[in-house]
Order: structure tokens, then C-alpha cells, then sequence
């Protein structure tokens, strides 16, 4: 019984983190006002936004060389 309770926790488990994953896609900064951020992205994709959802931003960063002796 304890078996088919693991198996569907995590069938569950799986399920949610790949609801996730679905949701994250690129987009350009293509303004910056104060504390106004305004985003370019494909029209895909800016289908899934809708005004007033909170989104998570990651900035990419640039790799910088690494300096021998």
C-alpha cells in the first residue's frame, strides 16, 4: 500500500515540476523607465502573459576572460 502512495506522490512530483518548465521562455529588455521595465517578446509567447501576472526575471550574464599570469 506504502508503494502505490510513493508511486503517486511522485507521479504528482514530476507532473508540477514539468507545469514549470512549460511556462519560461526568452524575451529582450527594450525599455527601462525608473522602476518600469518594458519586454519584447514573440508573439507566442506574449499570448501567455496577460497584465498583472508576476514574472520572474533572470538576467543573462556575460562571460568575462579569464586572466593568466
Amino acid at each position: 500500500m506504502q508503494k502505490k502512495f510513493l508511486a503517486l506522490a511522485l507521479a504528482i512530483a514530476f507532473t508540477a515540476a514539468s507545469a514549470v518548465v512549460a511556462y519560461s521562455f526568452t524575451c529582450e529588455v527594450s525599455a527601462v523607465s525608473g522602476t518600469s521595465v518594458t519586454l519584447t517578446c514573440k508573439e507566442a509567447n506574449a499570448k501567455k502573459l496577460a497584465v498583472g501576472n508576476k514574472v520572474k526575471v533572470r538576467v543573462k550574464h556575460k562571460r568575462q576572460a579569464v586572466e593568466g599570469c
